[in-house]
């Protein structure tokens, strides 16, 4: 096709069809110049065969290979004069004269087309009112399958999108070949999901393009490297912290989460009173006799509030902020915990997996230190509460403990005279195990997500609650813990800032050995109370 054939076939579409021409007799595809189909590749007699049933405006470009190098390292592109993934034009002429000369002439061309559309556009302006013209929309569709779970859709106005000029900077300056080379985008949620390959190790790169995204575009936008859902493939999403604002409550928070704590505290105080236990209604006329569950709710709630504590000082040290915990009251066993939101944006994985076992550890360990205290120390009055032996089959971890400690004086339907510590504690221990259920975002549930990713997360959510939902029909605590679980801790879990990189080893450890605690502490002990079964392991 001749330069002027192809002005011609230009200006027989009203200035709506543009060819530059360059090279274009080599090239066997071209690109479309929206963004929403950048990597759709036609054949140019196709191409042309859509261009006369509708106005589009193509460009014609070599078809280039997307090569990726091979690590982070930027000190071959630096030696090489490039910055940010770019490479000067006057360097390439300089290296190849024929090139240059090429690209002048390349110039040239594109020159005389623009000149021919100037010509065309200023002499019949009536001719260009009269034929159609495909209008392009850049409000389409916001993509299915959302990598920003737990974000709240808004209706965003213009004045919190991020403008075209923005985001060819992000394009071309704040992401490049050496951290994340993109192919494609997406508007999402005000803001830009951008597809691509992701290059090195996602922690080193996602720093690096965060540093770019500060430099350039100062604190307007945030980054997120995400796992698409769609095809597990890394993505990156940049939107306005506008967006991310955190929803304001109607009531405060402090008066709220104190309304829970002084119920919790009755509740603590009312489980460790059974004469109470049988008839709520008689604490009206007996409160008296809330002092005697006193030890016992001081105990749990010790464990409780040594679990919450270690909570905020690993959140603090991660840089993580913590909301006012909101303890849940139970008649059955005092208390279900706490609910405690995270306020701000958490950096990566392992930090999670950090505060989210710091709670159950240090329950678990202050519980069973009492546990083991229960055990071999005698009750104070020489009493002590009597228990009977069925009541170790509750717990397969306690039971166990119980059986390896006591010996023979736990047989089956025998009565047992036990300090009572060990009971307060094993509620704590209780406590601590039901939060440790990976659901939702309880405690448990932020550890399997930090160990194995969002989708595994979810997965295991939706068995956890099909368990206790069966389970509920034996079990009244499994009935309200599945309910409030369901309606309140169901999830998901807000996005982390990258959510790619695997915590370290021992974390992952930590994390399996939490929930295998609690797994042990909620199942029944199957075998009876007996010699013959201590003696055959």
């Amino acid at each position: 096709m001749s330069l002027l054939a192809a002005m011609n076939l230009r200006a027989s579409f009203g200035g709506n069809f543009a060819v530059p021409l360059s090279q274009c007799n080599s090239c066997a595809h071209v690109r479309l110049s929206y963004p929403a189909i950048a990597d759709w590749k036609f054949s140019s007699r196709h191409l042309l065969s859509d261009a006369f049933r509708g106005n589009l405006k193509l460009i014609c470009r070599v078809s280039e290979a997307e090569t990726e190098p091979e690590s982070n390292n930027e000190e071959e592109r630096e030696l090489n004069g490039e910055k940010e993934g770019f490479v000067p034009s006057d360097s390439v002429n300089t290296n190849n004269p024929d090139l240059g000369s090429q690209n002048g002439d390349s110039q040239s061309a594109e020159s005389s087309i623009l000149e021919t559309k100037s010509l065309v556009n200023d002499g019949s302006d009536e001719t260009n009112e009269a034929q159609p013209k495909l209008e392009v929309v850049n409000d389409v569709p916001v993509a299915s399958g959302s990598p920003l779970p737990g974000v709240k859709r808004l209706e965003f106005d213009e004045s919190i999108r991020i403008p075209k000029e923005t985001i060819d900077i992000l394009k071309d300056q704040v992401f490049g070949f050496d951290t994340f080379f993109v192919t494609s985008q997406e508007p999402y949620e005000g803001g830009v999901l951008f597809k691509g390959n992701l290059r090195g190790q996602a922690a080193k790169s996602y720093e690096k393009i965060a540093r770019r995204l500060k430099d350039r575009l100062g604190d307007q936008f945030k980054l997120f490297l995400l796992i698409n859902p769609e095809d597990d493939k890394p993505v990156a999403v940049v939107v306005p912290r506008k967006a991310l604002q955190p929803d304001t409550a109607a009531v405060p928070e402090w008066f709220a989460a104190g309304a829970f704590g002084l119920v919790t505290i009755f509740t603590l105080l009312l489980r460790n009173v059974p004469a109470l236990q049988t008839n709520l209604l008689s604490v009206i006329d007996n409160v008296d006799l809330l002092k005697d569950g006193l030890s016992g709710a001081l105990v749990t709630a010790l464990i409780l509030g040594v679990h919450e504590i270690s909570h905020f000082l690993v959140a603090k040290e991660a840089g993580i902020k913590l909301g006012v915990p909101y303890f849940v009251p139970s008649w059955q066993i005092g208390s279900f915990g706490s609910i405690t939101r995270i306020l701000n944006i958490v950096p990566k994985r392992e930090d999670l997996l950090k505060v989210a076992a710091a709670g159950p550890v240090a329950g678990y360990s202050l519980g069973f230190v009492l546990l083991l205290l229960g055990f071999v120390l005698p009750p104070s009055d020489q009493l002590g509460v009597v228990v009977d032996s069925s009541v170790f089959h509750e717990s397969l971890l306690i039971g166990g403990i119980a059986k390896v400690l006591l010996g023979d004086v736990l047989k089956e339907g025998t009565p047992l005279s036990v300090n009572p510590l060990v009971i307060w504690a094993w509620a704590g221990l209780l406590i601590n195990a039901i939060n440790s259920i990976p659901a939702g975002e309880l405690d448990g549930g932020r550890i399997s997500f930090a160990i194995w990713g969002r989708k595994v997360s979810s997965r295991l959510t939706g068995v956890s609650i099909a368990l206790l939902g069966l389970s509920s029909l034996f079990s009244d605590v499994s009935f309200y813990w599945v309910v409030l679980i369901f309606f309140l801790q169901r999830g998901p879990i807000a996005p982390l800032s990258e959510e790619i990189s695997d915590p370290e080893d021992k974390y992952k450890a930590l994390g399996i050995a939490v929930l295998l605690i609690g797994l042990l502490v909620c199942l029944p002990y199957p075998f009876p109370f007996s010699s013959d079964v201590l003696n055959s392991f």
